[in-house]
């Protein structure tokens, strides 16, 4: 079974914790799914579309960041990254970070622990435009980067670095080539725009 379907069936048992009194339901269909939607959980007749990102390339790891995918290369030809891809209809992400497995570093064993911080997109592209990241400049970031091709962190004056964020390039690291807005968790916290929910 992959990672993600095993970390998905965790989740599953932390849920209902979480959610006392919500509707929750995995989502299988993969037109939903590739809507944005892994999750619907439902009170009063309102329904929250959730998309669930999990850094299950760091296992036992609990990163200060999280990385929102702005393009990604697919057949030659550069796509739009999920954060603003309109035929997405997600309203938050479940960020899963600092996840243990039950044996270390096997997932195939079983998941123990993680964390669970949920972010509302619509505040997210907000605070963005608010630090003049509209999606226009991003973009315009994301085609530099690509004309020059060069790989890893990197800086941008409108956020701090060491404090709120930055872009990655994973030039060589990953065959999609990303291009991604890696920001700082607490950043998005004391912004009101995530908060830990487990």
């Amino acid at each position: 079974m992959s990672k993600e379907i095993l970390l998905g069936e965790y989740l599953d048992g932390i849920y209902p914790q979480i959610f006392d009194g919500f509707t929750i339901e995995r989502v299988f269909d993969s037109e939903q799914q590739h809507k944005g939607v892994d999750l619907i959980i439902s009170k009063d007749n309102k329904e929250y579309y959730i998309d669930e990102k999990a850094q299950l390339d760091y296992l036992e790891i609990e990163l200060p960041t999280f990385a929102f995918e702005i393009t990604y290369i697919k057949d030659g030809e550069q796509k739009q990254g999920w954060v603003f891809d309109k035929g997405k209809i997600t309203n938050m992400y479940f960020c899963i970070t600092a996840i243990c497995c039950n044996l270390e570093n096997v997932p195939e064993s079983g998941f123990k622990s993680c964390k669970i911080i949920s972010v509302n997109r619509e505040k997210l592209v907000n605070l963005l435009k608010s630090r003049g990241l509209d999606y226009n400049r991003i973009i315009n970031i994301n085609q530099e980067i690509r004309s020059k091709n060069v790989d890893g962190r990197i800086p941008i004056d409108e956020l701090n670095n060491f404090t709120e964020g930055n872009f990655n390039f994973s030039k060589s690291g990953k065959a999609e080539q990303p291009i991604n807005i890696v920001l700082k968790i607490d950043f998005l916290i004391n912004n009101k725009v995530a908060k830990k929910i487990y």
